[in-house]
């Protein structure tokens, strides 16, 4: 019988890679964004035929907790049960700004949906395996921003620095469970957030930013999360997969 994965912001970019991914392996997949679940009709019908597996996308938005609660209701009443968490949704400022300008309500914003959303979506499934008995796993998508500092988008930053202590948190409580928490950290990868400034990082790449000279894509990380979903790494919770090109290797 296949197993089910959640990928939250699994419509577009990263999240997308990953649905896709996980579909190959034979694994239901559903998704969730705030856009209208009617935009994804099509979307899920073409995974479901393409890879003979069931797809579900489901409009919610993971900082509220109404739609967390309405998200696992849906994934339990379409697939019966829910293997695998997979945080992925993620905004960057609607505006980068000097650290001295950035605005509480754009702290709040990014902060809400990139580390508060998905730590207490960690807790609630946390507690459903826990309450069923299912030896899942739990991969947050981090970023080298958590420990590379970027003073033109710091909330992101800080956002992403409290998604690696979630991670070691969550870590070490679900391990009386048997549940793996890991997080995949990636480095520049080519998607719609980064578009914005593919120009800047075509050049630092082209100047030797990344030890492999190229952009990430959502597949690299689709991959790394497929392994850990696997059980590739079954003796190595709390830990960090660095998909990055290399970028966080120091140099002289």
């Amino acid at each position: 019988m296949a197993k089910t994965a959640l990928v939250t912001g699994g419509g577009r970019g990263i999240g997308a890679g990953i649905v896709d991914r996980l579909a190959t392996e034979g694994w239901n997949v559903a998704f969730c964004g705030r856009k209208p679940a009617e935009e994804f009709a099509a979307h899920c019908a073409g995974i479901e035929a393409k890879y003979n597996v069931k797809a579900l996308y489901v409009q919610a938005d993971v900082s509220k907790a109404e739609d967390r609660e309405k998200l696992l209701y849906a994934i339990l009443e379409m697939f019966g049960s829910l293997e695998a968490l997979v945080n992925n949704a993620g905004v960057a400022p609607q505006v980068r700004c000097d650290l001295l300008e950035m605005s509480e309500e754009s702290f709040d914003r990014v902060m809400n949906i990139n580390l508060k959303g998905p730590f207490f979506l960690t807790q609630r499934v946390g507690r459903y395996f826990a309450e069923n008995h299912i030896q899942g796993v739990i991969v947050n998508v981090g970023s080298i921003s958590a420990t590379v500092a970027s003073i033109s988008r710091g909330e992101y930053c800080l956002s992403k620095a409290g998604v690696a202590m979630a991670t070691k948190l969550f870590a070490v409580k679900m391990a009386e469970f048997g549940v793996p928490v890991y997080e995949i950290r990636p480095g520049v990868i080519s998607s719609d957030m980064t578009s914005v400034v593919k120009e800047k990082y075509d050049k630092l790449i082209a100047d030797g930013l990344t030890l492999q000279p190229r952009w990430g894509f959502p597949e690299d990380i689709g991959k790394a999360v497929a392994m850990l979903l696997r059980g590739d790494l079954a003796y190595s919770t709390g830990q960090v997969i660095k998909v990055d090109g290399g970028m966080e290797i120091g140099r002289l």
